[in-house]
C-alpha cells in the first residue's frame, strides 16, 4: 500500500531513478513493507512552474523538493516520523539542496478508504489473514 508522491525541480533522469529506488528502500525498511507493494511517483517540474518563498524557481528561487508519504493510519507515529526524516535527508542529498528546503507530509489513510485491485484494503487484509490461518490449520500428513 505505501505510496510516495515526490515533486522535484531540475533533476536528471538518473537522479529521479535514484530517488525512486531510495524511497522504495526507505519505505521497505522503515515500514517493513514488501517491496512489491510500494509505489513511488517522482515528478520533475519545469522551473517556471514552481515558486518557493515567493520567488519563481526559473527566476532564481530555490528548487525545494516536496513529497507526500501515504501510509495506513495504523502505522505508529514514530514510524511515520522516521519515514519523513529519512526520505527528506535523502532528497536533500540527491537533489543537492539544503535539508531546510525539503517539505513533506505523511497522510494516514484508513484501510476502508484505500483500494487494492478494486477491493477495499480492509477487506483484502481480512481475506489475506483468513487465508494464512486456513493454511496454518492444514494437517501436512
Amino acid at each position: 500500500m505505501p505510496v510516495a508522491h515526490i515533486h522535484v525541480v531540475g533533476t536528471t533522469p538518473e537522479q529521479r531513478r535514484e530517488i525512486g529506488a531510495e524511497v522504495t528502500r526507505i519505505y521497505a525498511e522503515v515500514l517493513e513493507a514488501p517491496v512489491e507493494r510500494i509505489r513511488v511517483f517522482v515528478v520533475d517540474h519545469d522551473p517556471g512552474d514552481v515558486t518557493v518563498a515567493g520567488v519563481n524557481v526559473g527566476e532564481g528561487g530555490a528548487p525545494a523538493p516536496f513529497f507526500t508519504a501515504i501510509v495506513f493510519a495504523s502505522r505508529p507515529v514514530e514510524q511515520r516520523h522516521r519515514l519523513l526524516r529519512e526520505a527528506s535527508e535523502m532528497l536533500a542529498r540527491v537533489c543537492d539542496v539544503d535539508l531546510g528546503l525539503v517539505r513533506a507530509q505523511a497522510v494516514p489513510v484508513a484501510p476502508d478508504d484505500w483500494c487494492i485491485g478494486g477491493v477495499p484494503a480492509a477487506v483484502a487484509r481480512r481475506e489475506e489473514i483468513a487465508a494464512r490461518v486456513a493454511a496454518a490449520d492444514v494437517d501436512p500428513s
